[in-house]
């Protein structure tokens, strides 16, 4: 046992429980606060003192990913491309996300079921791009998995006349739906470290949308037929949502901040089209800086905790990220031709506890809505989670809109703190509910992108969790097949 590690967490356990009891010693307490405030905005918010009680919380096997078996992983055998000079190459996979029906389900298109994924070589960390996977619905094998091959083709984002596209130089992760009419409908980020018309990319992120065409050679090949309709739908409004301008005028990446406007996920509610996705919130729904210290909102729990907590942040090593940290799952609707309709408030923020929530995902369940996140412990300001730690957080709601409340009390639904260069590390989780509406089926994948010469970033074996009502548990002993989808 690392004795000095193992002392470090006790005390941070002690000194984490006395705020939790409302203990702890405040400036503030001498006299009367006149800087507090207590504002919601009108949605929910992920809270410090929910967040505190984690570090303890997760050592319940009901959120601990599943330990996998290093010898049973496999890289994908069809995750081939070509690199930047032409040589055809073996590609890293990493965050995927199924083909889906409008509502949450894995759609069944043609007898395929159909996963996009990012991809690229294993030696260009700009190398990313999205691809297509399929496989016979049924056949879960990890070697049943074909590519179809690059969705896009360089040309297309200049083909497409978008004055935003043709700035971009990586996709990044989104969601895709099968519609009424047959058709595939994707939704992804467009990401630009390019100059753009105004200023510099510093990680310009755009939701964007495609149709995507495909035909069936054989009996057993599918092709990407090219793409149409293809254009931007969201880039930030500045005021409900932070946008890449603001970024720059900050101080870009040299202030510390981490803006985000990505991941859409897509969602259907009584005929209404929408989007949610990962952001910042903007100038007028709790924006990052100083004076999100003082709303008492952010922090949870009673008066004595909102001081004692609020103290210990402004005083200790946090503050600086703190300062910053106001992620946000985002919403829009769109109109029938998948244009932007309406920029709508958010449906969750983590104002003081972390800039980045991630991998928007939310579905209607047994009569409530899911939402889910993903977040690392890296990115948080929570005394006791590592930076070893990686999270999957849920809430639930009787409405798509919210208010939402935390599952398991807390909002922790998965935890995992292996080595980084674990062989069998995952990251990117992501709930996929089945049409029985009984558990949902886990995804995710295996990081070794340039870790090991012979193991590729691959999809993670699946693994089943339950749902009843605001619980949540994984399933004991059901590991299923790398990138399994569905079960039964």
């Amino acid at each position: 046992m690392n004795i000095k590690k193992f002392a470090k967490q006790a005390a941070a356990v002690t000194f984490t429980t006395a705020l939790l009891a409302g203990g702890g010693t405040s400036a503030f307490a001498q006299g009367q606060d006149t800087t507090s405030y207590k504002e919601d905005y009108g949605f929910t918010h992920i809270t410090r003192f929910d967040m505190l009680k984690i570090p303890e919380q997760q050592q319940s096997e009901q959120f601990k990913v599943p330990a996998f078996d290093a010898s049973t992983i496999k890289n994908i055998a069809s995750a081939k491309g070509y690199d930047k000079f032409g040589n055809l190459i073996d590609l890293d996979v990493w965050d995927s996300w199924p083909l889906q029906n409008a509502d949450g389900t894995v759609a069944n298109y043609k007898g395929y079921e159909l996963v996009f994924a990012l991809a690229g070589s294993p030696k260009d960390g700009n190398d990313t791009s999205i691809y297509l996977f399929y496989h016979k619905a049924g056949d879960n094998s990890i070697d049943s998995w074909k590519n179809a091959g690059r969705v896009f083709k360089n040309s297309d984002k200049f083909d497409s006349g978008d004055p935003i596209l043709k700035y971009q130089t990586q996709e990044w992760s989104g969601s895709a739906t099968l519609t009424p009419e047959g058709k595939v409908r994707l939704f992804y980020t467009d990401f630009s470290g390019a100059t753009w018309d105004g200023g510099t990319g510093y990680g310009k992120q755009t939701i964007t949308t495609a149709q995507v065409n495909l035909s069936e050679l054989d009996a057993q090949t599918l092709k990407v037929d090219g793409v149409e309709d293809y254009k931007s739908i969201f880039d930030g409004d500045g005021t409900t949502y932070q946008n890449v301008q603001q970024f720059i005028d900050e101080g870009a990446y040299s202030s510390g901040d981490n803006h985000t406007l990505r991941d859409p996920h897509y969602v259907e509610d009584n005929g209404h089209k929408y989007l949610v996705f990962e952001a910042n919130t903007g100038t007028e729904t709790g924006y990052q800086g100083e004076d999100a210290f003082n709303n008492k909102e952010f922090y949870g729990g009673n008066k004595k905790f909102f001081e004692a907590d609020r103290e210990n942040l402004l005083q200790g090593p946090q503050k600086p990220l703190a300062t910053l940290a106001n992620g946000t799952l985002g919403m829009i609707e769109l109109n029938d031709d998948y244009t932007l309709k309406k920029v709508m408030k958010p449906v969750i923020a983590s104002n003081l506890v972390t800039d980045e929530i991630e991998r928007a995902n939310v579905f209607k369940m047994n009569g409530k809505w899911y939402l889910f996140t993903d977040s690392r412990g890296s990115k948080m300001t929570i005394d006791g989670i590592t930076a070893k730690d990686i999270y999957m957080l849920g809430f639930v709601s009787e409405s798509l809109t919210g208010p939402y409340k935390p599952l398991n009390d807390t909002g922790l639904v998965l935890q995992l703190d292996l080595d980084p260069a674990d062989l069998t590390f995952t990251y990117s989780h992501f709930a996929v509910p089945q049409a029985d509406g009984k558990n949902v089926v886990i995804t995710s994948y295996i990081t070794n992108r340039g870790f090991y010469p012979e193991h590729r970033a691959s999809f993670a074996p699946s693994f089943l969790m339950s749902i009843k009502g605001n619980k949540t548990s994984v399933v004991k002993d059901s590991i299923l097949e790398q990138g399994q989808l569905t079960i039964n």
